[in-house]
């Protein structure tokens, strides 16, 4: 019998500030733009959770159902490891993706916005071909182009705008860092996977770049976070325009992602990578906190 452990576990909340740091730093932006609006940050919360978690189950169910989860180093896998039938896990990817739907509905009502439906349906969409049908696209090395766009340009911009209505270059600014520190976390995910990946001939990123290549990769993308804050600070000093300086505080998490970075430039493989990419995971919010904090005072 599946336990309540067995799917929180299976839900792998390791990943989830992926969801909960854009959502973060969108409702931040639109402080500072002066339309932050609650319910409409909550409602955003809930669909980028909800779809974090749906793609989570999802890919649990496809890889399952695939065999290329059984050899597997990493956190539990609920069909891989037959700790729940594939039909169960299938099931709760979709109740995932019908709660992030219903909370969109609700959000696009509030705001009048309708585009939210598309791009919704259109996430949703995603995240099950993720590794779901006969040509995922994960296993082409195209999953990080599904992670940036959706937990990074759309998770942040999505949240901003249906708060203001308007997308400025801080927003995109922003988003790219979001969608930079959510890569990070699935490259170090790949990076743990890469020798059963290969064995079972799941082409990702990581499997086609090749170990070193992969290191590199990852500790690009963590500055690329860091940077997209500290390039707020330099406009606001270089432009003469109205840019949220404090919002360069985001560049003191690079204090706690040293440690991961380290880790994976030594070259830390197999068991030791599962703590890399939590402790990438709390990086990724240290710096949602902060930068979000500075957008406050800023606009304070």
């Amino acid at each position: 019998m599946t336990t309540r452990s067995d799917w929180v576990h299976g839900a792998r909340p390791k990943t989830l500030p992926a969801a909960i740091a854009p959502v973060m730093v969108g409702s931040a932006l639109a402080f500072w733009h002066g339309s932050f609006v609650a319910v409409i940050a909550l409602l955003a919360l809930i669909v980028a959770l909800a779809l974090q978690v749906g793609v989570n189950y999802a890919n649990d169910y496809s890889d399952g159902i695939r065999g290329t989860d059984h050899e597997r180093i990493g956190p539990v896998r609920l069909v891989g490891q037959g700790l729940a039938s594939a039909a169960a896990v299938k099931g709760a990817a979709q109740i995932s993706f019908l709660v992030a739907a219903v909370a969109g509905f609700l959000m696009t009502v509030l705001t009048q916005q309708w585009i939210f439906i598309p791009i919704g349906l259109a996430a949703i969409v995603s995240a099950w071909f993720y590794t779901g049908g006969k040509n995922p696209y994960g296993y082409r090395g195209l999953g990080e182009i599904f992670v940036f766009v959706w937990f990074g340009l759309a998770a942040v911009l999505g949240t901003s705008y249906a708060q203001t209505r308007q997308i400025s270059i801080e927003d995109i600014i922003l988003a790219i860092g979001a969608g930079a520190f959510a890569c990070a976390i699935l490259v170090v995910n790949n990076l743990r996977d890469i020798p059963s990946d290969t064995i079972n001939h799941k082409r990702t990123l990581a499997v086609l770049l090749g170990e070193t290549k992969t290191r590199m990769l990852y500790a690009a993308l963590v500055a690329l976070g860091f940077l997209s804050s500290a390039v707020l600070g330099i406009l606001y000093l270089a432009a003469e325009m109205n840019f949220p300086l404090w919002a360069s505080l985001g560049v003191l998490a690079s204090i706690p992602a040293h440690f991961p970075g380290r880790k994976v430039l030594a070259g830390a493989h197999g068991p030791q990578l599962i703590e890399v990419l939590a402790q990438t995971g709390k990086a990724q919010m240290v710096w949602a906190f902060l930068t979000s904090a500075g957008l406050v005072i800023s606009a304070l």
